[in-house]
């Protein structure tokens, strides 16, 4: 399934659309219930779930967490953090370009 994400350093961990997890046959409310706090201090609940991801030909299994109080409409996209994202590549952003390189951490 492809799915468009957010590279984002600030965010701890992964989340995504419900509709993502449901997709990929989740049961998302058997997940890990967590909260997260948003901007304006308003608290979300999610649920966390073992995945795999793959990106630039590169799969990686993580938890994610998976949010219903988010639609694709409102938020047409997941968002990659720290914890499943940035801790398995190293990432290099270049504004001039538009343009992020990845490679793979060597364990």
């Amino acid at each position: 399934m492809r799915y468009e994400v957010l590279v984002d350093s600030g965010a701890d961990i992964c989340i995504f659309h419900s509709e993502a997890g449901e997709a990929l046959g989740l049961d998302i409310p058997k997940g890990k219930p967590r909260e997260v706090f948003g901007v304006g201090g308003k608290a979300s609940l999610y649920y966390l779930h073992e995945v795999e991801i793959e990106v630039g030909g590169w799969a990686h299994k993580i938890e994610a967490g998976f949010m219903p109080d988010i639609s694709g409409k409102r938020m047409p996209y997941g968002i990659v953090g720290q914890k499943g994202f940035f801790d398995n590549f190293v990432v290099q952003f270049n504004l001039k370009k538009e343009e992020i390189e990845l490679k793979p951490v060597k364990a």
